[in-house]
């Protein structure tokens, strides 16, 4: 096992993977930027190290530094978390380099994953259902023209390199491609650096289910219970739940065999998520894989009582998974809510600032709370603007929501703007309520019913 393990990241996941270090008897070292020098998970690491200004280039996307960190306080491997370098393949092959393990899969799988139209040739090979689509990357307008007409409208332009909600465009009609097809282009170009985009069908009253995935070294691999993301709005994650309502134990148990065959393919090993689409008839449709922890992977530990990032750090010290697949089964209900600093009566306008008051109602039973601020803390506005997730976990979904309902009701902040009304308005929505929603229920239906209801009362 590790004695030090540099943690490469920040904010509420810095803090859990800290935690998380400490039981298992490992030093930990943060890294951090100047605008997080007074974060609570640079108090509660071993050792901290100020690595560059606040800008994400200068400090926690800056490779250089975060490898010189670690070999200048010594750590034997780096856990990336989520976000910034976590599924950066040069990173990963850069820390194999300096002799330093990376907590995550190699880096040739993450470069097949990552690149989106790859990993979905690669599904195709290994028997995994794949949404109907462009055979790779679409190079010319004229090429995206003639899958769009082949597959039918409406598609999905995606950037290959794309992910968390960015470089995404559905087109409607044919009328509509020229611009779609320059916007995506520039947008990827912008976020990561490469313009390739490829094409999905567009699959309407979708539900988006996740299954999370974990191999070791010794040829295990475990998958757990689904998660329902569908409550999205611009494609970025609102609300998780697990188990999803509608998938049942054998269409679970299905839907699992075929994500451990694909890892047993590609040579997978670490922790994992396999997103699919699944339509009103529960056809799943793979969408992609993150090669990484999820900020989400909070509702699977619950539900299951299982620890992922304890076993991350075992699996990349080359320790056998400490549980198995008749481990990884269905304990009650869990549900997560993510507390941002964001105006939702602003178009959702980021809100940084100083948190001048903070109280999160935890120690209570079923309810866990995952944060990294406290009073008096700074939201910058470099970084995501998440201030805590509430994760609830109890026997049932009815009693679940209750709580749910009442422990957002009992959160305190000020001095910024959060998003709590509007996450208990969603919990309280008929189609939540009955588990019926879609992943465009939020734009499509609930936000125009919102704001009109706020009109009104304003």
């Amino acid at each position: 096992m590790f004695k030090k393990v540099l943690v490469a990241n920040r904010g509420e996941i810095a803090v859990q993977i800290i935690r998380a270090l400490h039981e298992l008897n490992i030093t930990a070292v943060a890294i951090y930027s100047s605008a997080d020098k007074d974060a609570l998970f640079v108090q509660l690491a071993d050792e901290a190290i100020c690595i560059g200004g606040p800008q994400p280039a200068q400090s926690y996307l800056n490779m250089s530094q975060i490898l010189s960190a670690a070999n200048l306080t010594g750590c034997e491997a780096i856990h990336p978390g989520y976000g910034f370098l976590s599924e950066n393949a040069e990173f990963a092959r850069l820390c194999a380099e300096c002799h330093i393990a990376f907590i995550g899969p190699t880096p040739e799988v993450i470069d097949l994953m990552g690149d989106k139209a790859h990993a979905r040739a690669a599904m195709q090979k290994s028997g995994v259902p794949v949404i109907p689509g462009s055979e790779g990357t679409v190079a010319s307008l004229a090429e995206a023209m003639t899958t769009a007409h082949r597959i039918g409208y409406p598609i999905l332009l995606k950037a290959a390199e794309g992910g968390g909600g960015k470089g995404i465009r559905a087109v409607a009609a044919a009328a509509d491609l020229p611009a779609a097809f320059r916007e995506t282009q520039r947008e990827a170009r912008l976020n990561y650096g490469d313009d390739r985009i490829y094409i999905e069908k567009l699959v309407t009253n979708a539900k988006h289910i996740e299954m999370q995935v974990i191999a070791d070294t010794h040829d295990h691999i475990v998958y757990l219970p689904e998660r329902d993301c569908s409550m999205q709005r611009h494609h970025q994650k609102v609300i998780e739940e697990s188990p999803c309502q509608d998938i049942t134990p054998a269409e679970r148990a299905k839907l699992g065999n075929i994500v451990v065959q694909a890892c047993h393919q590609i040579g997978y090993t670490n922790t994992g998520t396999f997103e699919f689409l699944m339509d009103s008839h529960h056809h799943f449709y793979f969408l992609e894989m993150n090669t990484r922890l999820q900020v989400e992977h909070t509702v699977t530990e619950e539900v299951t009582g299982l620890q992922l990032i304890k076993a991350m750090v075992r699996v990349a010290a080359g320790e056998s998974l400490p549980f198995t697949q008749a481990d990884a089964q269905v304990k009650g209900y869990a549900l997560e809510c993510r507390i941002n600093a964001e105006d939702p009566a602003n178009n959702f306008r980021p809100s940084p600032g100083t948190l001048q008051q903070l109280y999160l109602p935890d120690g209570t039973l079923g309810v866990r709370i995952d944060s990294g601020v406290t009073t008096g803390s700074t939201i910058p506005p470099f970084y995501d603007a998440m201030i805590a997730k509430l994760i609830v976990h109890l026997p049932t979904r009815e009693e679940t929501i209750v709580k749910m309902q009442r422990v957002l009701g009992e959160c305190i902040v000020r001095g910024i703007a959060i998003n709590r009304d509007f996450l208990q308005a969603l919990l309280a929505s008929p189609k939540f309520a009955d588990a019926q929603y879609t992943t465009d229920y939020i734009e499509q239906e609930f936000l125009p019913e919102w704001r009109s209801k706020r009109d009104v009362t304003a």
